[in-house]
């Protein structure tokens, strides 16, 4: 045990300290025992401190806060702000303290509106408001959103994906709908042909979707194809014993033009059975890209087809059964008074109708489309028209490729016989 300074005269402690700077103001004489007890007094007079000859006993800091945990804290004189006030509250979490009868706090009426306005709201409770009411403002915008928004934003998921060409993709599609005016061929060209007519023209088709089929080439390819031959057709009178050659080599330049793997000449020349030579077929194809002006980039109901598509938010049936549609009408000569992206349109409302069993034709598709659903009717009806009958003619290429599992059976769904019925 440590020995006491008493017996040390030359170290000073801390009641000699004390009693140094009692020794200021006029105490000096006072002997080293009269220092203690008035160093004694002193630690009497300090609130809440233990009668000790030391006036604070400090601890560690992780000791006061486990005893602080336990023990009560004891009340001193020190003046409510509206900071420390605030603070108490958020700790206590609203939860009043009950004060003693000796500490010093103002006992405030609430049910007093001069004391009550003068009451701050503590912290917490205006932060918990203040987020309520950002949650209701919030709340109210997508509400007005949703009912003042006529259409969704298809390529709002497609901004960072540099192949779907967001930036531009309205003027891409604005500059196909004045292409399709200009590129569309005559509804009556058959007309100026004097050796082949519609049926031929319509054998031709069907045979072709057959080897489009076989060869397993992209859908992009048939399409244009089909406007190849039309256009063609329009400027030049051709034999009837010419019009497979016609076909074939059209399908050719199609390929060359959409494909990154292209049939060989032999190929063709086998398919139509060696009817035509390697030679006829390479003149052919000069003629028509000649005639053609070397322009084969006319927007097909193809390029719709996959804008409207995504307009619709559709899935795998849907898709399919539309594409069902437009086949069947690239074979009827009489769909040729519809501009492509009407057809587009017309197929994926018909499919829609199909499925659903109702009319559906949502704002979305109606702004990406520019068609109404009043302006689809004609050409829906003709469509399910060609559906109802796709399995009795003689030409029966697009009923028995969307009959198979690839292309999801489509065919044999049901055709929506009810629009024909509400025609007035």
């Amino acid at each position: 045990m440590a020995g006491s300074d008493e017996n040390n005269p030359g170290v000073i402690g801390p009641s000699q300290e004390v009693g140094l700077r009692a020794g200021a103001r006029g105490k000096f004489a006072r002997a080293t025992g009269q220092n203690r007890r008035a160093l004694s007094i002193v630690n009497r007079d300090v609130v809440g401190a233990p009668p000790f000859p030391c006036a604070v006993k400090k601890r560690p800091l992780s000791q006061r806060n486990a005893v602080s945990n336990k023990i009560p804290s004891t009340h001193v004189h020190r003046p409510i702000t509206r900071k420390f006030a605030a603070d108490m509250a958020s700790k206590q979490q609203m939860k009043p303290e009950v004060p003693n009868e000796s500490d010093d706090f103002t006992i405030i009426d609430l049910d007093d509106p001069k004391e009550s306005n003068d009451t701050e709201v503590p912290m917490f409770e205006r932060h918990v408001e203040a987020m309520l009411e950002e949650i209701d403002r919030m709340e109210e915008v997508e509400m007005e959103d949703i009912a003042e928004g006529p259409f969704l934003d298809i390529d709002n998921g497609d901004k960072k994906n540099p192949l779907a060409v967001v930036e531009y993709i309205d003027d891409l599609y604005k500059f196909y709908r004045k292409a399709e005016c200009t590129g569309c061929v005559p509804p009556n060209y058959m007309a100026q042909q004097h050796d082949i007519n519609e049926k031929m023209r319509a054998i031709l088709i069907d045979w072709l979707i057959e080897v489009h089929y076989k060869f397993e080439l992209m859908e992009e390819t048939l399409y244009l194809t089909v406007n190849v031959i039309d256009r063609f057709l329009t400027v030049h009178q051709v034999v009837r014993k010419k019009l497979q050659l016609v076909g074939i080599t059209a399908m050719l330049l199609a390929c060359k033009y959409e494909e990154v793997s292209v049939p060989v000449v032999e190929d063709l020349i086998l398919i139509s059975d060696k009817a035509y030579s390697r030679k006829e077929v390479l003149d052919m194809e000069k003629l028509m890209i000649n005639t053609l002006q070397f322009n084969l980039s006319s927007p097909t109901p193809y390029v719709f087809m996959r804008r409207f598509l995504k307009a619709a938010q559709s899935n795998k049936k849907l898709e399919l059964l539309s594409f069902f549609m437009i086949e069947l009408c690239l074979v009827e000569y009489e769909m040729l008074k519809f501009p492509p992206s009407l057809l587009a349109a017309a197929a994926i409302f018909t499919a829609q109708c199909t499925i659903g069993g109702f009319k559906h034709w949502s704002k979305t598709c109606e702004w990406y489309t520019n068609y109404k659903e009043e302006q689809l009717v004609d050409c829906s009806r003709m469509m399910v028209t060609f559906h109802q009958k796709a399995g009795t003619g003689k030409l029966t290429g697009v009923q028995r490729k969307y009959c198979t599992s690839k292309y999801g059976y489509a065919a044999k769904t049901e055709p929506a016989t009810f629009l024909l019925e509400a025609k007035s």
